[in-house]
């Protein structure tokens, strides 16, 4: 009886790591997923607008926000749906937008929210 235990026990640990390692690997696919949304044309399109949203001079050198960088350890599933990403403005960390990017039914990338932190909106307000 205690021989059937071990051997029990033995494959109830195998399967719990074996789901272990699957959720591990789901994971790894579904952020390399959400990586490449994020770096792609229709991404940076939307990002283009939405900062010329904030800024009509955006990425133009004339106005507040010049450049942007995708902070990578920024990028999150939202809970919601969609993907979180957030951009430095300006090479600066404090100067910053985040976005929330999400498929509409027709598969095209929209940005579903977001917002902008209070030392960029104060550049933007003077």
């Amino acid at each position: 009886m205690k021989k059937r235990g071990i051997i029990l026990f033995g494959i109830a640990i195998m399967i719990i790591f074996g789901l272990g390692v699957k959720f591990y690997m789901d994971e790894e696919k579904l952020n390399k997923e959400m990586i490449k949304i994020v770096y792609s044309d229709e991404a940076k399109s939307v990002f283009k607008n939405g900062l010329k949203n904030l800024d009509a001079k955006a990425l133009t050198g004339k106005g507040v926000i010049n450049t942007y960088e995708i902070d990578k350890k920024s990028i999150k599933q939202n809970l919601m749906g969609g993907i979180n990403v957030t951009l430095h403005v300006n090479g600066d960390s404090e100067l910053y937008v985040f976005f929330t990017l999400n498929k509409t039914d027709d598969k095209k990338l929209i940005d579903d929210g977001g917002g902008n932190s209070a030392k960029l909106e104060k550049l933007l307000d003077s």
